[in-house]
């Protein structure tokens, strides 16, 4: 059993790098563990123009790569390993891996959340055949060619701009009459000559042989059925939290988003959520990123109070 740390950092995007930047600035020995790639979500957006003190635009992945130098700066400990479970044992807790398992007095739980799925038929066919949710990883396959975009926020309406670097087509296909973006956002998608709008409508079914060839859809207003010949579809429809971990921790929403208090503390002492997986109005970097360091301050507060 492992017990050279003091706190359990689960998750390395924004909330988790903020977090164990902080635990060690604070003072603690964190351990900050990583199943696939450090920075989460943010790794795949192509431009992010929102951050504050960084005024040109800079690419998710370069900003996750500044957080991870920034932790490394302070000698943060990070393992690639697949945390299987949290057990607690007595005020202390434990974090079972892949590889080994670790005794530590406070755990930060920021696994993030994953995109939802329209779980319509020929979608789980057609992933990885046409259907994508990563327009920034897939986006240079469809050169010249004609792609929908599924969804109306954020998300949707800036992945369906990036698109038209490549394809010279983007419909984007919404079940409402209005978009959810941020209005600049929205008046750059009716600014761009190779964005078509389809409001009111739903995709019934992804259909086609061995790649993706049509949408099916329904317009939700006049009960209308209509196909869409595509080379390949967009889907970003929200995000299921990655809540798995806090199953006897934390009370959740009907949605399975953590609640937490403003300290970022779950209904169990010594446990701390952080980022898209908390229950929130707003899930950015930024937002991540001040969850992470208020768990982490937190977390060293509540340390302090029962093992010093």
């Amino acid at each position: 059993m492992n017990k050279d740390f003091d706190i359990a950092i689960i998750g390395a995007g924004p909330a988790g790098l903020s977090a164990a930047i902080y635990a060690a600035r604070g003072g603690l020995k964190p351990v900050l563990f990583e199943k696939m790639i450090h920075g989460g979500q943010i790794t795949l957006t192509d431009e992010i123009e929102n951050y504050p003190g960084i005024p040109e635009s800079i690419n998710g992945f370069d900003l996750a790569d500044r957080m991870k130098k920034q932790a490394d700066k302070f000698d943060v400990a990070t393992k690639m390993e697949d945390v299987n479970s949290i057990k607690e044992d007595g005020k202390m807790k434990l974090i079972e891996t892949s590889a080994d398992t670790y005794s530590v007095k406070a755990v930060i739980v920021a696994t993030g959340a994953q995109p939802r799925k329209l779980d319509v038929p020929g979608e789980q066919n057609f992933t990885g055949r046409g259907v994508s949710y990563c327009a920034t990883c897939d986006g240079p396959l469809y050169r010249d060619a004609v792609v929908a975009v599924i969804g109306g926020g954020d998300s949707a309406v800036e992945e369906a701009l990036f698109l038209t670097k490549f394809a010279k087509k983007v419909y984007l296909i919404h079940r409402r009459d209005k978009l959810r973006a941020v209005k600049i956002v929205q008046d750059r998608a009716f600014a761009n000559e190779k964005i078509e709008i389809i409001w009111d409508t739903v995709v019934e079914e992804f259909a086609g042989d061995l790649m993706l060839k049509r949408a099916k859809l329904l317009n939700r207003k006049t009960g209308e059925h209509t196909e869409l010949e595509i080379d390949g579809a967009f889907i970003f429809v929200g995000f299921v939290p990655n809540n798995e971990l806090l199953t006897d921790f934390a009370d959740m929403d009907e949605r399975g988003f953590v609640k937490v208090n403003g300290k970022m503390e779950t209904r169990t002492a010594g446990i701390y959520s952080a980022g898209d997986l908390n229950e929130k109005v707003l899930r950015q970097v930024i937002t991540a990123a001040a969850d992470g360091a208020i768990a982490a301050f937190s977390a060293e507060k509540w340390i302090e109070e029962n093992f010093e």
